[in-house]
């Protein structure tokens, strides 16, 4: 090759690296830089709903093992989570100070429907994303168009409100039902899909019976609900009432057909306080690995699961089935930071989280995986039953599709 041509070939070559280079430059959003990435997240670490602080406890020790590690394409991730006590005022003070005091990339993992909704329109107003939420609360994940900044994690409450009601017509199609649920967003969101999975069939439904939050008992409402003459009782109750509902029916010696929400079917801050033998036979329903399940004893999701707690979480209670439920949702964290690349905007991040194909966390229930779309914000619309059996969930039946549209 002679010197003009070897010019020619530099010169060439020059404009292509060049070209190159300006293809793949680095684009960041507040939060994000060549050595970091924020993200915030709300939890009630306190207050009535402090059973589901083990998330935020999972979620510190993943962070803490993908940063050891080098964190995401050599950036670590600065997490910070605050305390809401699920109280929504609180959880607008907290969303306001990650947003434009810490200026986070996103919201990822903030728990509950009613602090969710307190911070949805601001969330989308300011277009930062509100990701993959600790929640199956309907609302958000229903109309993408209105509100294209927020997205679930969690199956559909409505969906498995009909998932319930699908059983019921066809296991126990004449029995007189009884409702316990608790007087917030969640409740009339899960009751709604009962309601409508059921159909012409809402007169089976014998008596309800609703708490708020601050009650310090739910015993007159379990009374209430026997005196009906059910023989099925649907507990849609947060943990701590839950666990309050399963003891009182077990002492007054009732024992009608149990079906109780995927939300407090946790062993550890449900089951195991309410007492192993008032809960055998429970019915549920549940898309993640259920760790004290002995059908997962050698399963690789939980089994590295397990070796994650033992180094990062190792005070994490293991029979809480919120420790499966976190990991994979910190699983699904990784990938969608992974997929950003070096693209870490906002709407990037947005874009990667609405074109989950089919990502599987290993510790969902095999076969269930996260499929999204700019008009589906629901990941996860798969479910399995399960019944509670000497100390542990056993799954049953086939995974059942739950989609709104069904």
């Amino acid at each position: 090759m002679n010197t003009r041509s070897l010019l020619v070939f530099a010169v060439a070559a020059g404009v292509t690296i060049g070209s190159h280079q300006a293809f793949a430059q680095k684009q960041y959003g507040p939060g994000a830089s060549d050595t970091e990435i924020k993200i915030g997240n709300i939890l009630p670490y306190s207050g009535p709903a402090s059973a589901y602080a083990i998330v935020g406890k999972i979620a510190a020790g993943y962070v803490k093992m993908i940063n050891e590690k080098g964190g995401i394409n050599g950036r670590k991730i600065n997490w910070i989570s605050y305390d809401d006590a699920y109280s929504p005022p609180k959880t607008v003070e907290q969303a306001r100070k990650l947003v434009e005091s810490d200026e986070v990339l996103f919201l990822y993992q903030t728990l509950g429907v009613p602090p969710n909704l307190a911070i949805m329109k601001y969330m989308n107003q300011k277009k930062v994303p509100q990701l993959m939420l600790a929640t199956g609360g309907t609302k958000f994940g229903e109309d993408p168009k209105s509100f294209p900044w927020t997205m679930p994690f969690n199956a559909s409450y409505q969906s498995e409100g009909r998932v319930y009601a699908k059983w019921i017509l066809k296991e126990h199609p004449n029995a007189k039902i009884a409702v316990l649920v608790v007087n917030d967003e969640y409740g009339k969101d899960i009751y709604k899909g009962v309601k409508d999975g059921l159909g012409d069939k809402t007169s089976m439904i014998v008596a309800e019976a609703t708490y708020d939050f601050n009650d310090p008992t739910i015993d007159s409402q379990i009374v209430k609900l026997k005196a009906s003459g059910a023989d099925l009782v649907l507990n849609l109750s947060q943990p701590k009432f839950a666990a309050m509902a399963i003891r009182k029916m077990g002492e007054l010696d009732w024992k009608p057909v149990h079906i109780l929400n995927n939300v407090s079917s946790s062993v550890g801050a449900v089951i195991k306080p309410a007492g192993f033998n008032y809960a055998q036979g429970i019915i549920s329903a549940g898309y993640y690995k259920d760790p004290t399940d002995p059908a997962w004893k050698d399963d690789s999701g939980v089994k590295e699961c397990e070796q994650f707690l033992q180094k990062y979480a190792p005070d994490a209670d293991r029979n809480s089935n919120l420790v499966t439920y976190s990991y994979a949702a910190l699983q699904t964290l990784q990938y969608i930071l992974e997929q950003a690349g070096d693209n870490l905007t906002r709407e990037n991040i947005m874009k990667v989280s609405e074109n989950l194909n089919g990502f599987a966390p290993s510790t969902l229930l095999p076969g269930i995986t996260l499929k999204t779309s700019p008009t589906d914000h629901f990941p996860i619309e798969q479910m399995q039953l399960m019944t509670f059996e000497g100390n542990n969930w056993v799954t049953f039946g086939p995974i059942i599709e739950g989609k709104l549209s069904n």
